[in-house]
C-alpha cells in the first residue's frame, strides 16, 4: 500500500513522501506511527492512500482509532484528510524524482507466506494461514453470502506449522465449523513456538497436536481437491543454527492423515517485488531491506524503510519504534533538502 505525505512549508514549497505498506502482520504499524509523527511536527499533512481494497481497509480502520483522543493526544480531525485510492506501488521509488517525491519509506512488512516445497501445495483446499485469516477476518467470509468473500472448510482440517498464527488459524478453522482440527508440527511441544496459553487455549478448545510429525506430500481426490496429507513421524537429534534439536525422519513410519483443508503456517518473509525492481536498493541475505536502525536510510538516497521489511518477522513495538524514527530521519532529510 502507498500512501504519499504532501509536506507545506511556508514559503508554500510542497515535499512529497511516498509512503508503502503493503501488508504483513506488522505492515501497518510503521507507517501509522511515521504518520503520528509527521503530524506531530508538521501539521499541515495532506495522506493520500494508494493500495489493494483489503489493505485500504485496515488502514482506514487503524487510522480511526489513532484519531481517538482517549489513545492518543491528537487535533480532532488530524487524521480524516485520508483518501483512498485503489492502485499498485513500486514505481514510485525507482521514478521517485519523475514522479515528484522527494522520499520514501517502505514499511511493506514481512508477508510473503513461505511454504514447504512438497507435492500438492497449489490443490484447491490449501491456504497459507495469511490468506485464511484475512478471508476470514478482515473480508468477513464468515459472514457469506453476506460478504462476497467466499471460503470453503472441510470437516478435517490440517495446519502445519506451531506458532501464535497456526494457533489461530487453527481455532478460526474451529469456529467455523470444522470437527477435527490439526495441529501438524514436526518438533515436540517443547520447542512450540507458539505462546504456552495460545497452545493452552488451543488444546482447551479441542485442537488435536500431532506433534514430531512432517508433512511429506497433499493428496488430492479426482476432483482437484485435498483428501489427504502423507506425513512421516520425526525424532528430535543435534540443535540446529537456531539452537533448537533438528527434526530427523524416522525411517519406515510414514502414515496417512485423512483431511480436508490443509492450512500452511510456516511463517513468512519478505516480498521481494520491491527489492527486484529497484536498482541501487541493498538487501540481506535473507531478502531483507538493509537499513540503518537508527535513521531508516537505505542505500538509495532519499529512501527509507523500517519495520519488519528490515528486521524480519518481529514485534509491533520495534516496527512502531522503526517508523518515528524514520519519520524523524525523513523530516531531517526534507530539511536538508530546503536549505
Amino acid at each position: 500500500m502507498e500512501h504519499v505525505l504532501k509536506y507545506y512549508f511556508e514559503e508554500l514549497i510542497i515535499m512529497k513522501i511516498a509512503v508503502d505498506a503493503m501488508g504483513g502482520d506488522n505492515g501497518s504499524k510503521p507507517i501509522i506511527e511515521a504518520i503520528k509523527q509527521f503530524k506531530k511536527e508538521n501539521q499541515d499533512v495532506e495522506i493520500v492512500v494508494f493500495g489493494k481494497e483489503e489493505e485500504l481497509f485496515e488502514l482506514s480502520s487503524i487510522a480511526r482509532i489513532v484519531n481517538a483522543p482517549d489513545v492518543v493526544p491528537m487535533e480532532a480531525g488530524a487524521l480524516e484528510v485520508l483518501r483512498m485510492k485503489n492502485s499498485s506501488m513500486c514505481k514510485a521509488i525507482s521514478t521517485m524524482k519523475e514522479e515528484g517525491f522527494d522520499a520514501v519509506f517502505i514499511g511493506t512488512g514481512a508477508g510473503l507466506p513461505r511454504f514447504q516445497g512438497i507435492p500438492g501445495e497449489s490443490l484447491s483446499g490449501v491456504y497459507s494461514a495469511n490468506e485464511f485469516l484475512t478471508r476470514c477476518n478482515l473480508m468477513k467470509a464468515y459472514k457469506f453470502p453476506e460478504y462476497a468473500t467466499p471460503i470453503k472448510i472441510g470437516k478435517k482440517v490440517a495446519v502445519i506449522g506451531g506458532g501464535n498464527v497456526a494457533m489461530d488459524a487453527a481455532r478460526t478453522a474451529l469456529r467455523l465449523g470444522a470437527e477435527d482440527v490439526h495441529i501438524v508440527y514436526r518438533r515436540s511441544e517443547e520447542e512450540l513456538p507458539a505462546r504456552v496459553e495460545e497452545v493452552h487455549h488451543a488444546k482447551e478448545e479441542g485442537i488435536i497436536f500431532d506433534l514430531l510429525t512432517n508433512p511429506t506430500e497433499i493428496l488430492v481426490d479426482e476432483n482437484g481437491w485435498v483428501c489427504g496429507m502423507k506425513c512421516i513421524r520425526m525424532e528430535l537429534g543435534e540443535p540446529d543454527e537456531s539452537g533448537r534439536r533438528r527434526p530427523v525422519a524416522v525411517a519406515g513410519s510414514e502414515f496417512d492423515l485423512e483431511v480436508e483443508t490443509v492450512i500452511v503456517s510456516i511463517g513468512t518473509g519478505p516480498n521481494p517485488i520491491i527489492s527486484q525492481t529497484t536498482p541501487g536498493l541493498d538487501t540481506t541475505k535473507r531478502g531483507n531491506i538493509a537499513a540503518d536502525e537508527e535513521t531508516g536510510a537505505t542505500s538509495k538516497p532519499g529512501v527509507f524503510a523500517g519495520g519488519d521489511i528490515v528486521t524480519g518477522a518481529a514485534t509491533v513495538i520495534l516496527a512502531m519504534g522503526a517508523g518515528r524514527k524514520a519519520a524523524a530521519a525523513i523530516d531531517e532529510y526534507l530539511k536538508s533538502k530546503k536549505k
